[in-house]
């Protein structure tokens, strides 16, 4: 029977709020909101291509066939826009809580995987809760088990 093993843990990063930090977070939603901007507007195009190229390609227009062609395309484009609309309200209202936030504030950046031992007789809960504080990239803390 073995006294120690090594596991897998999730480390908790945490930044604190800088103005260095702010406009790096501003401009990554920015550069985000501008993508889902364009991916909307080449969705409406190739929605529109496809269904233009439907239309050519059918001897009948007006065919029932050709409707419910259409109508499924369109329905399919309708569908992704919205899953891309609901994406950018996401991120506008992120840009929103972004600027909102006061200086030296600690927000939670993400996380990362470590490993740790954990032995015979050690409080496996402290052991797997881990975190990190960040400062503009330096490390300002480390805490385990809070």
């Amino acid at each position: 029977m073995a006294d120690s093993l090594t596991v897998k843990r999730n480390i908790t990063v945490q930044a604190v709020v800088t103005p260095l930090w702010k406009e790096e977070a501003e401009r990554e939603t920015s550069q985000a909101i501008t993508t889902s901007d364009q991916q909307l507007a080449q969705l409406e195009q190739e929605g529109q291509q496809v269904i233009e190229e439907i239309r050519r390609q059918s001897a009948n227009p007006l065919d029932p066939r050709v409707q419910e062609q259409v109508a499924g395309v369109q329905q399919q484009v309708a569908a992704k826009r919205a899953e891309l609309e609901e994406q950018k309200r996401n991120l506008l209202e992120q840009q929103k809580a972004i600027a909102a936030l006061e200086m030296d504030a600690i927000v939670e950046q993400g996380q990362i995987e470590s490993t740790c031992t954990v032995a015979v007789g050690e409080n496996l809960v402290q052991k797997l809760q881990a975190s990190i504080v960040v400062k503009d990239g330096v490390v300002q803390s480390i805490s385990e088990g809070a």
